[in-house]
C-alpha cells in the first residue's frame, strides 16, 4: 500500500510538473521565439521552432528605439503607489472593521464588497469628469487613486479576516502598558499578519502593474504612458511589428514574475488566513 501511495504521489508530481511547463513555460517560449524572429520570417516563412539568437542584435536595436524604460518606470510608479496606498488604507479599514463596533458597520462592509461587482468601464465617464474637476487628469497620481479604489476593498477584507484571527488579549496587554492604538496596529498586529499583508500586496501590485483602461483614457501625454498602453500603441492600421511587441512584452512580464516569486510562499498562507473569518 505504501509503495502504491508513493508511486501515485510521484506520478502526480510528474503530471504537475508537465502541466506547469506547458501552461507556464509555453507562453514565455512563444514570446521569446517571436521576439527573436524578423518580421519577414513571421509573415512569410512562419514561426521558427526555436529562438534565433542570431537575431538578438537586431531585436536589441529595435528595443533601443522605444521609450521602454520610461514606460516601465511609469508602470512601476503606478504599481508601487497602488500597493502602498492600498496596504496603508486597507490596514486601517480592516482594523476598524475587525475591532470596533459602530452603527452601519455591516452596510460599510457591503458597500466595500459591491465595489468588486461594478465594472471599471461603468464608472469611466463619471470618474473622468471628477478627475477634470480635481485636476487629476493626465497624471500618474490620479491613475494610482483610480486603481486604489478597486484594490483597497480586497486588501481591507483580507486584512480584516486576518486580524479577526489575532487574539484580542495581545492588544489588551499592550493597552495596559499605555501603548497607543496606532502603535498596537503597526508594531503588534501587522507583523503578526504579515502573510496576509503579502497576499494583499500581490493583488494590489498586479492591479496596478496590469493597468490599461484608466491609463488609456486619462493619460494624453505619451511620456506618462505605462507599458501596457505603450504596447497597445504598436498596433497599426496596416502593420504591427510583432517581434517588437513580443520583445517588449517579455521585458514587461519579468518584473511581475520576479515580484511574485519573491513572496509566493506567503501568498497561500495569507489568503487562507484571511478566509478563516470574515
Amino acid at each position: 500500500m505504501n509503495r502504491l501511495t508513493s508511486a501515485t504521489r510521484s506520478l502526480l508530481h510528474i503530471l504537475l510538473i508537465v502541466v506547469l511547463v506547458i501552461f507556464g513555460g509555453f507562453p514565455i517560449y512563444w514570446m521569446a521565439t517571436t521576439a527573436l524572429s524578423t518580421n519577414a520570417e513571421l509573415y512569410n516563412t512562419g514561426q521558427v521552432p526555436w529562438p534565433q539568437l542570431s537575431n538578438l542584435p537586431a531585436a536589441a536595436e529595435e528595443l533601443a528605439k522605444l521609450p521602454l524604460l520610461r514606460w516601465l518606470t511609469n508602470t512601476g510608479i503606478v504599481a508601487v503607489g497602488t500597493t502602498l496606498l492600498s496596504l496603508i488604507l486597507g490596514s486601517l479599514a480592516g482594523y476598524g472593521l475587525s475591532r470596533f463596533r459602530f452603527h452601519g458597520k455591516g452596510i460599510i462592509g457591503f458597500l466595500l464588497f459591491m465595489t468588486q461587482v461594478v465594472p471599471e468601464a461603468l464608472i469611466l465617464v463619471p470618474l473622468y469628469a471628477m478627475f477634470i474637476s480635481l485636476g487629476l487628469l493626465n497624471s500618474l497620481t490620479g491613475l494610482v487613486l483610480a486603481n486604489v479604489g478597486f484594490s483597497l476593498p480586497v486588501a481591507a477584507f483580507i486584512i480584516k479576516g486576518a486580524i479577526d484571527a489575532v487574539p484580542y488579549e495581545i492588544e489588551e496587554s499592550a493597552a495596559v502598558d499605555n501603548c497607543p492604538r496606532i502603535s498596537v496596529l503597526t508594531m503588534i498586529v501587522l507583523p503578526i499578519i504579515a502573510p496576509s499583508l503579502a497576499a494583499a500586496a500581490v493583488i494590489a501590485f498586479f492591479a496596478g502593474w496590469n493597468e490599461y483602461l484608466f491609463a488609456a483614457t486619462f493619460l494624453m501625454d505619451s511620456s506618462l504612458w505605462p507599458a501596457s498602453v505603450g504596447l497597445a500603441s504598436f498596433i497599426g492600421q496596416y502593420e504591427t511589428p510583432l517581434s517588437a511587441v513580443m520583445s517588449s512584452a517579455l521585458i514587461f512580464s519579468l518584473p511581475a514574475v520576479v515580484f511574485f516569486l519573491l513572496i509566493q510562499r506567503k501568498i497561500v498562507a495569507g489568503i487562507t488566513a484571511g478566509a478563516v473569518k470574515g
